[in-house]
């Protein structure tokens, strides 16, 4: 399965692995979208840092995912990204509507304007 889900408190964890393209984005925002319509968390934490390779399907999954969790009301933020797609959803602008976090545990991570 390319997403583990798991529902604590309020907080949604999406744990992705393997590779993100048009291929698996699609199989993945079915996944995450049905758990978020059922647990409408506060928080959906989109968790990369078991992704060996992302395309632009990336930035459309955290988006999408974003506005669909928006519409029960929560927040949306992605961790465990390497440099470059970091720096790929920061270029799209993503980092003006969801949070960056290095890491899922840590407090490293920084804000929506950084």
């Amino acid at each position: 399965m390319p997403v583990q889900l798991t529902a604590q408190g309020k907080t949604l964890y999406a744990l992705l692995s393997g590779d993100i393209d048009h291929h698996t984005a699609p199989a993945l925002r079915e996944q995450i979208d049905s758990a978020v319509t059922e647990y409408r968390p506060r928080l959906l934490r989109l968790d990369f840092s078991l992704v060996g390779f992302m395309d632009s399907s990336g930035v459309g999954l955290v988006m999408g995912r974003y506005r669909h969790n928006a519409a029960f009301g929560g927040e949306t933020e992605v961790c465990g990204l390497s440099r470059s797609a970091e720096r790929i959803m920061k270029m799209s602008g993503l980092n003006k509507i969801v949070s960056f976090r290095k890491t899922a545990e840590g407090s490293e991570g920084h804000g929506k304007d950084q």
